[in-house]
């Protein structure tokens, strides 16, 4: 997923962002959020897309730790960090282009965006067919245009749709469950599937190496962003507008009233305790019952609220006093553009790469998430030791620069004091 920088607005334009300039909760859960996304994404890595289409499981006997590897990603996972990293870009479409009064920041911001696309077309057509850079930008340039709204009415319009949305998927997902047997088998008709053949000749494709999993990654980009993409805006959109509707409230940054954010984990933490057990319920039933008829299902609508409940969660435990839980995060967060794009070469490199060991189509849920989790220790290591170096990561360079028109400076200035970013 795209990440943008965290920074102070700063004038002129074209001036770098100094790390002490950086804001340490935005930093904080970006660094969540990128981490989180790679455990949603593994599986679209690992296996042809025609799995998540159907949202089924790997085809096989799944173990027990495979079970639990579903029901962490399901429950925890998906849609949840997605959700919270794209509220977070709609923090910096503003941080980035301030107000819309602001013409040459604005042209920055235009500029940026332009080449985030760039990115995302790359980024999807010759590696991974699940970019998402290429929306955002998108996205981003309707965001531009409201960015100088108040709070308020970034809150009303963005948080109104937003929880529109979420009360329509879990009307939707219940529903689907209660529905009459022959609604429900004329349905199931219409729904893709997965289709042990079409498995097996996708993983033979990706397999055989390029160009011909190439050509089949292109293929699938092209069909997600006619058939798909364009019906994530409305949703995107008014995320992004809650996330900065948020920020300018003083949420993100710890100063909104402390009952809200108790208010958010006690009606969030309520959604996923009740979705976690229903889920597991679901799960341990098999395929052909449903014990939970359908609430296992519907509480899975409300992501967002989740969202919310690990952002207070992070918030307050920063708010009050430790720091040094949430900090490990921080040069995650601020690498984040890196560390997604790092993410996706090296589930490519391990998966269906030439030059790497082609695992696609052999992980099971279990395996995948030892992947997953060597990634993050590997992210947690090296962010911070890369920006005890540098200012910034390396692909985050490259996007100022081509922003800019310019090279900046990237590596920290000789005898340069690390700024304590929790001071901003």
């Amino acid at each position: 997923m795209a990440a943008a920088d965290s920074t102070l607005p700063l004038k002129p334009a074209q001036a770098p962002i100094a790390p002490k300039d950086r804001i340490f909760n935005l930093d904080m859960l970006r660094g969540w959020a990128i981490l989180g996304i790679l455990a949603v994404n593994a599986i679209s890595f690992a296996w042809p897309v025609q799995l998540t289409m159907a949202e089924a499981p790997p085809p096989g006997d799944l173990s027990y730790f495979d079970t639990v590897g579903l029901w962490v990603t399901d429950v925890f996972f998906a849609d949840k960090f997605r959700t919270l990293f794209t509220m977070l870009f709609g923090v910096s479409v503003f941080l980035v282009g301030g107000e819309r009064s602001d013409r040459e920041r604005g042209k920055v911001l235009w500029r940026r965006l332009i080449w985030l696309g760039v990115f995302g077309l790359i980024h999807g057509m010759v590696f991974w067919y699940g970019d998402i850079l290429f929306h955002y930008a998108y996205c981003g340039m309707l965001v531009m245009l409201v960015r100088s709204w108040k709070a308020s009415r970034l809150l009303w319009v963005g948080g109104s749709i937003t929880v529109l949305w979420g009360v329509v998927a879990t009307l939707g997902y219940w529903g689907m469950s209660n529905m009459p047997p022959e609604m429900a088998e004329q349905m199931k008709a219409n729904m893709p599937t997965a289709d042990p053949a079409s498995i097996a000749a996708a993983i033979d494709l990706y397999r055989s190496g390029w160009p011909a999993g190439l050509m089949e990654n292109l293929k699938t980009w092209a069909t997600f962003q006619l058939m798909a993409s364009p019906f994530l805006i409305p949703i995107s959109v008014p995320l992004m507008m809650l996330g900065l509707g948020l920020f300018k409230s003083g949420w993100f940054s710890g100063r909104a009233p402390l009952w809200t954010y108790l208010l958010v984990i006690l009606v969030g933490g309520a959604n996923l305790a009740l979705f976690a057990l229903w889920r597991w319920q679901d799960l341990m039933a098999g395929e052909a019952v449903d014990p939970t008829r359908g609430l296992a299902a519907g509480a899975g609508g409300m992501a967002f609220l989740i969202t919310l409940f690990y952002a207070s969660v992070l918030i307050l435990i920063t708010k009050f006093g430790l720091r040094m839980l949430t900090a490990v995060l921080v040069p995650v967060g601020r690498m984040a553009f890196t560390n997604y794009l790092t993410q996706t070469l090296i589930m490519v490199t391990l998966y269906y790469a030439p030059w790497g060991p082609m695992w696609f189509g052999t992980h099971h849920p279990a395996e995948m998430w030892m992947v997953v989790v060597a990634v993050w220790v590997a992210q947690l290591i090296w962010s911070p030791l890369w920006l005890s170096v540098f200012q910034m990561g390396p692909l985050e360079w490259v996007w100022r620069c081509l922003t800019y028109g310019r090279l900046v400076p990237i590596r920290k200035a000789v005898g340069a004091v690390r700024a304590d970013p929790v001071s901003v």
